[in-house]
This record gives structure tokens, C-alpha cells and sequence, in this order.
């Protein structure tokens, strides 16, 4: 049988032929994809022609489709459906994909074809490809000598082979971490749906009997929040806690101190201080010291809030208070202050509904799309969905990829990622996939969404919208293809609609009734907004401090026991409150670990927060959910991608450029 991926996809939009795709046919596409495309870069090098903008940058935006098909493709089931065999696989390619990258940004005669071109008579677009690509480059090291380039090398490939290893091992331990129950009356509070998610869940899992308490990848665990029996909540904050640092074959430590080390060492390589200074260079972050400036002027404020709430909750419980006790009585004083029952509500966000009525449904407001479930295409998994995207005049835009239940392939957490990425160049419409991981009910019973992962579909859809409505040039520039620190704004601006008056009463209804939910308790919701926001922020501060201390090492600096660095930092950092542990801990930390996508930039979360909330309000101010305020925004901004500078996108939209103060009221921090 001929390798489907070795060909585009005929299928629509370019979505891969996953029916047809063994384990086989990945590893020969991507061991193709990366010849190929060494070979159409040393065409590039070695022509006769002098360089010019067709011949050089143009030509290598046009490489590497193969690989690019192959990637694409297999990456998604590397983060949503890794079977073993996917999972040696992996291990075996991602150094192999660290070396190719390196042949690519450490390759003197491609930079010096592109440093020939010169932007004169280039289009803006144009320009900025050059520009780009150019400092690209340079951060990567082609000015380094041989010596200095053959130890980066060397750094980037083991990078890439403890980065895996790290993702590999922290997926198995969020499996082996969950807890089996095996006396009902430990799961007093739990609600009947999530009681027999928990049953449908240990039966997965092979057990005769028993209810499973399955975990997400944050510190902090849904049941926690509704949990009565004590014991069972400590268990469970325990055992969240210790994951990947308790010893035996999950624990991820050394591995996390071999990669601070070793990122130290690769930016004193290339000149600079420390990693967390390289990380800053290509964001839209000025330096390091304004992001640091920014985070201890939060910090304070934020651990002030926190020890108003613990008082609270203390009186509220009548005893000493521990972290396993304080999303439960929070819970408790949410209810009683605010007649708030986030448990309650959730009988009203059933998922299809969600989707249907409030997701879509806004996108159908803003932007004028259209979805329709196309049950003839199929994901990678029996639980993806597949939708086609058809802009306002009918035409098809893309496809929409919804994967929203746990399993043990699947890895922590919720994201966006792209199979197809959109491209005036290739003629390409974007593929895009929405990953989340709510408890798969049992069959026919509706899966009901916490408040939590309720605002994750939205947010998540928000980065769909940026891959979806992209309409560049390049495929560099391309949907999410913008500095960490930006990427998360457009799906943080799309939270807001989750419970926008017009949005809610069109999808809020009681999955068994098909009551409304009540003007009132979208009034109760909104007063009782601040109420955990000192909790909130200090435990994501303290996973983004947390990140700076790891990416702060000077090189040949040793962090010693990693606990005792955790606690270091975190004291350091003014943000040690026993009670409010971070977000994430170095055994459980993928964002900054496993891949190094967000290393030494976990920050970039509150930084693109300044932007949302200022966008917000430029919403609000402008009559909220219209054509003409989704228009404005698909246009100068989702439309972008990364094609001019991405704050210019967002001055183009507001006028101005970002004022703070709206995120300091967002989150009762004045």
C-alpha cells in the first residue's frame, strides 16, 4: 500500500487521511519529509542565481511540505492519542527533528542568501519574511564559530530527548495518579453525573468495581471543590502534588534540573545572561527585567488577597485549614456570601449545547460563520468531531476539529493545534483541532461542564478563531504563529462571551428540562466575580515565578535538590503561601518541560491578559456582540497572524496601546 501521507490529502481542506494512516506511515513520511527537504534547501544554497526574494525566501517558504504533512499529522497524535507505539516513536524521531532544525537556523550559506536580499521594493508582508527569518537566525547561533555551533548542536538534541522523555513520563504519571474509590460513601458531594463518569472510568481502567478519580494537569483538582469526606480530598491533593517527584520511573526532577542546566549553558553559548533573557528576545515583551518588574508589582497585592480569602475559609470551616480544604470551603463561602452553586450550574452547560448554541453561535454573531458536522470525515480518534467552517458568503473557510474527552493516550491539559495551516502562497485554508479533557460520561448521558471548563471551550475556540480566520501571505506568519506572549490574547478576548447575556440565554439550559438558567444567577455571578481572584493569582504567579527561577540559572550554576529550589524561589519571589500552591510544580510542569514551548515564558499569560482586558473593554464600549465589532477584530488583528508586528495589530484596533489599569481591576488587585 502506497504511504497516503507521502501525497497531499485528497480529502477536504487538506485534512489527513486517518483511516488509511498506520504507525508505519509516519515514520516513513517524516523520515522522507526530512530528506526532502534538506535537499530543496541545498538547492536553495547551491543555485547560481544570485538571491533574491523568489529565489531564497519565497523558495523556503514553499519547502519542507512533506515534512510539514507528515509533522502535522503525527504530532497531533503525540499529544492526543500517544499509544505506545506512537510514544517509541517519538523518542525515536524528535532528535533526529532537533538536528534538522539545526541544519536549517545553523546554516551559513541559507543566512548569508538571505542577508543578500535586501527589502527595498518589497510589499510590508515581504519585508517582514526577510526580517523574521533573519533574526531567526541570528537567536538560533549562525554567527557561532564551528566549535560553538557543534556543542549547541549537542545541546538542542539532548534538549529534545529529555524534553520527551519528560512529556512521556509525566503522561503516565497524571495515569497513575488517579485513585480508586472503592466505598461510596467517600464520594459524598460528588454529583450523580460525575459519579458515574468515575464508575465508566474504572471500568476503562479494568477494574470490576469502584469509582475512579481521574486528574487533570494542574495542581489544583476539580472534585476537591465538592468533595465531603476529608481524607479522600487529602489523598487527592496529595497525590496531585507529588506527581513526577516522588521516585520510581514518573519522577521527571533530575530530568527538569538536566534541561534548566543545560538551557543555561545554551544562552551563555549565544550571549546572553541567562535563558530567560534569550526567551524574551523574540517576544513582545521589551526585556526580561519589564516582565519581572511587572510580576513583583502583581505579586504583593495578589498574596494580600489570598490571606483575606484563607481567613474566610478558616471561619468558615472552624478549623485549621490545609490546601486539600480550601477549593472545597470556597465552594462553601461562594454559596453563602453570593448564593452562588458552580456545581448547580453545571446541569446547565451541557457540551453539544455549548458548542452548538454559545460557541458557534457567538462566532455566527461576530464573524458570520457557519459550522456543519461532517459525520463522513474522520479524526484520529472515534471521539473527534469534524466540522466545515463556511464564512458569511457561503464560501468554506476550514475545518474545525472538536476533541473534548479524557483518556489515557491523551495527554494533560487543554490546546489548539493546527493540521493545516492556512496560506495565501500555497493556497492552503487552515485544519485546526481543539483539544480539551472533561470525563467522558457513560454512554448517552450528557457531559456536563464545570464553570472552569466552561471559559477552556471558549478559550480554546478563541485560538481556533486565530487559526481559522488567519488570511496571510507565508505560512511563517500564518493563524497562531505570533510571540508567546501574544498568542493567548485572542483566546483570552473570546472568554467573554461565555457569559455575555445574549450568548448565555441561548445556550444555558437545563440539560433535563430545558429550563433557562435565570437572569439572576448571571447577576450573582457577576458580583461574586472577585471572589477567589487572590487565590487565582498567586497560585498562577507562583508557577510563572517559579518558570523565571528555573530559567534565571547563570550557566554552570547547580539548582541542587529540587525541592528545596522550588522552595528557594517561591520564598524568594514573595509568593510562598503553604496554602496556595503553584499552578504547576517541576513534576508537572509541561508547559516549560515537555517540548519548551513556554519555558521561561509562563508569564505570557497575564502579559497577553493587558491586552485582553483592555480589549474587552473596547468591546463593551462599542455595543458588545455585533458584525461590525467581530469584523474589526477578525481585520486587524485574527486576520494578521504574524504578518506586521502583532502590537501593531492591536494599536490598529484600539487606538492606543494597552493600559494595565483594566487588568488590575479584572483581578482586584488595586
Amino acid at each position: 500500500m502506497v504511504n497516503p501521507l507521502l501525497e497531499p490529502s485528497p480529502l477536504p481542506y487538506g485534512l489527513p487521511p486517518f483511516r488509511e494512516l498506520t504507525d508505519g506511515h509516519y515514520a516513513e513520511a517524516v523520515r522522507a519529509g526530512l530528506a526532502e527537504h534538506l535537499a530543496e534547501i541545498e538547492a536553495i544554497t547551491s543555485s547560481p542565481e544570485p538571491a533574491d526574494f523568489e529565489n531564497t525566501a519565497v523558495a523556503m517558504e514553499r519547502s519542507g511540505r512533506l515534512l510539514e504533512r507528515a509533522m502535522a499529522a503525527f504530532s497531533t497524535l503525540v499529544s492526543s492519542h500517544a499509544t505506545p507505539e506512537i510514544r517509541a516513536l517519538e523518542t525515536e524521531l524528535m532528535p533526529a527533528l532537533s538536528a534538522h532544525d539545526d541544519a536549517i537556523h545553523l546554516n551559513r550559506a541559507l543566512h548569508a542568501r538571505f542577508a543578500a536580499i535586501g527589502t527595498d521594493g518589497l510589499d510590508p508582508e515581504s519585508a517582514r519574511l526577510v526580517s523574521e527569518w533573519l533574526a531567526a537566525f541570528r537567536r538560533a547561533g549562525v554567527a557561532l564559530d564551528d566549535a560553538g555551533q557543534a556543542r549547541l548542536r549537542e545541546i538542542n538534541t539532548e534538549l529534545s530527548r529529555l524534553g520527551t522523555e519528560y512529556g512521556q513520563r509525566v503522561a503516565a504519571a497524571i495515569n497513575e495518579a488517579a485513585i480508586l474509590v472503592t466505598d461510596e460513601a467517600e464520594l459524598a458531594g460528588m454529583s450523580d453525573d460525575d459519579r458515574a463518569a468515575a464508575a465508566e472510568a474504572a471500568r476503562e481502567a479494568g477494574h470490576a468495581s469502584g469509582w475512579l478519580v481521574t486528574f487533570i494537569q494542574p495542581t489544583s483538582q476539580p472534585l476537591l471543590a465538592v468533595l465531603e469526606d476529608r481524607g479522600l480530598r487529602r489523598r487527592i491533593f496529595e497525590a496531585s502534588v507529588t506527581r513526577g517527584s516522588s521516585g520510581g520511573s514518573t519522577d521527571v526532577t533530575e530530568l527538569a534540573a538536566q534541561m534548566a542546566r543545560l538551557r543555561a549553558e545554551k544562552a551563555a553559548l549565544l550571549g546572553y545572561a541567562d535563558f530567560a533573557e534569550l526567551a524574551v528576545d523574540d517576544q513582545t515583551a521589551p526585556s526580561i527585567s519589564a516582565v519581572r518588574g511587572m510580576l513583583s508589582r502583581l505579586a504583593p497585592a495578589a498574596v494580600r488577597n489570598a490571606h483575606a480569602e484563607a481567613a474566610a475559609l478558616a471561619e468558615e470551616a472552624g478549623h485549621e485549614l490545609e490546601p486539600w480544604d480550601w477549593a472545597y470551603y470556597s465552594a462553601r463561602v461562594h454559596r453563602a456570601r453570593h448564593s452562588v452553586d458552580e456545581q448547580a450550574l453545571r446541569a446547565y452547560f451541557e457540551l453539544d449545547r455549548v458548542l452548538r448554541d454559545g460557541v458557534f453561535y457567538a462566532a455566527g454573531e461576530l464573524y458570520g460563520l457557519r459550522f456543519e458536522e461532517r459525520p463522513d470525515l474522520a479524526g484520529y480518534h472515534e471521539d473527534v468531531r469534524v466540522w466545515e467552517v463556511l464564512d458569511a458568503d457561503g464560501s468554506g473557510l476550514g475545518l474545525f476539529l472538536g476533541d473534548y474527552f479524557a483518556r489515557g493516550t491523551k495527554r494533560g491539559g487543554a490546546w489548539m493545534n493546527s493540521l493545516v495551516e492556512q496560506s495565501g502562497l500555497l493556497g492552503h485554508r487552515p485544519v485546526v483541532v481543539n483539544n480539551l479533557n472533561v470525563p467522558k460520561p457513560p454512554p448517552g448521558e450528557p457531559a456536563l461542564l464545570t464553570l472552569d471548563e466552561l471559559r477552556t471551550v471558549f478559550h480554546e475556540f478563541g485560538h481556533a478563531l486565530h487559526g481559522l480566520l488567519s488570511e496571510v501571505q507565508y505560512p511563517r506568519f500564518s493563524g497562531t504563529n505570533v510571540p508567546r506572549d501574544f498568542v493567548e490574547y485572542p483566546s483570552q478576548v473570546n472568554e467573554m462571551w461565555m457569559l455575555w447575556p445574549e450568548v448565555v440565554a441561548n445556550y444555558a439550559r437545563h440539560h433535563a428540562t430545558g429550563e433557562p438558567l435565570a437572569a439572576e444567577e448571571l447577576d450573582r455571578l457577576e458580583a461574586a466575580k472577585l471572589w477567589g481572584e487572590g487565590f487565582a493569582t498567586t497560585e498562577y504567579l507562583g508557577a510563572a515565578l517559579l518558570d523565571l527561577a528555573w530559567h534565571g540559572l547563570p550557566a554552570g550554576e547547580d539548582p541542587g535538590a529540587v525541592a528545596d529550589f522550588e522552595s528557594r524561589a517561591l520564598e524568594a519571589a514573595g509568593v510562598a503561601l503553604p496554602l496556595v500552591p503553584p499552578r504547576y510544580r517541576t513534576g508537572y510542569f509541561q508547559h516549560i518541560f515537555a517540548g519548551g514551548w513556554y519555558a521561561a515564558g509562563y508569564w505570557s499569560y497575564i502579559w497577553s491578559e493587558v491586552l485582553d482586558a483592555d480589549t474587552v473593554e473596547w468591546f463593551r464600549e462599542n455595543g458588545g456582540l455585533t458584525r461590525g465589532n467581530g469584523e474589526a477584530f477578525r481585520r486587524e488583528l485574527l486576520s494578521r497572524g504574524c504578518s506586521r508586528d502583532p502590537l501593531d495589530s492591536f494599536r490598529a484596533l484600539r487606538g492606543r496601546d494597552a493600559d494595565v489599569a483594566h487588568l488590575i481591576a479584572r483581578r482586584g488587585l488595586g
